[in-house]
């Protein structure tokens, strides 16, 4: 599933294509939605929620997207055929361009003043302007036998930490994965840190936390299974993990026994 940095430059990337002007193209493919029609409509805003993208219209109306593991938008100048690639759920087009949804895993259209019907469930979201430090830790701690890692991955407590960041945030800070959140006296500074890591990497591709943009240095941990941790020199762990909520599956948690000891997954 994509970090929020990622889904963060999707939203700016559509709000520049589409906000602001009036949609000439309005293509649902799917099938809940396949009758919605919002050609005429003015695209006024396109945001990210943590990890959910919403693109609101004048007359009240919010499109909802979630990319989950697979999604993806794409910008293309207008003028061009339809994309008649089985992969596309939506196209929205004006007189300039067409942003071109593939793959996603959530679409609707609702009420723009219902939309906490689908985003009022997340935490603070890192990338927002309603940063929270405070609230997030308060609901990482509502939980305290939980595995950090996993409660990291919780959006809910939350919004925009994936996978990477996650291991990445909890090696710099020298946790265990596997330690208890409740066990944890330095959380306000790791979900600051986090914050900090997303909007370093927001305006780029790919998610640098090393400081190293050469190709195989950019990380400390995530996708070294088996390699020598950077700073002691011991083997990378790995194991399953799983949060919960909008995102249940299991992810493979990457972490560096010496530097993030008590690690028991």
């Amino acid at each position: 599933m994509p970090e929020g940095d990622v889904v963060w430059r999707a939203a700016r990337q559509l709000h520049g294509a589409l906000a602001g002007r009036v949609l000439t193209r309005s293509d649902f493919r799917v099938p809940r939605f396949a009758a919605a029609d919002l050609t005429g409509r003015t695209v006024t805003a396109a945001l990210s929620r943590g990890k959910h993208l919403l693109i609101r219209t004048d007359d009240g109306q919010t499109v909802h997207s979630h990319l989950r593991m697979d999604g993806s938008w794409r910008i293309r100048p207008a003028g061009g055929p339809p994309p008649r690639d089985h992969r596309v759920r939506l196209v929205l087009g004006n007189d300039a361009w067409q942003a071109v949804g593939y793959l996603l895993a959530m679409v609707e259209v609702l009420p723009s003043k219902n939309e906490d019907r689908v985003v009022g469930h997340l935490g603070p979201d890192l990338l927002g302007p309603d940063w929270d430090s405070a609230e997030a830790v308060r609901r990482l701690r509502a939980d305290p036998a939980r595995p950090v890692g996993a409660a990291l991955l919780d959006q809910r407590n939350l919004a925009g930490v994936g996978n990477v960041y996650k291991c990445e945030v909890l090696f710099l800070r020298g946790i265990s994965p596997w330690r208890p959140a409740g066990e944890i006296d330095g959380l306000e500074p790791l979900v600051n840190l986090a914050r900090r890591l997303l909007d370093a990497n927001k305006d780029r591709a790919g998610h640098i936390t090393t400081g190293s943009t050469r190709r195989g240095e950019q990380n400390w941990v995530y996708g070294r299974r088996g390699r020598p941790c950077r700073r002691c020199g011991t083997p990378i762990s790995t194991a399953g993990q799983a949060a919960a909520g909008e995102d249940p599956q299991e992810r493979i948690t990457f972490w560096c026994p010496h530097c993030q000891p008590d690690a028991s997954g």
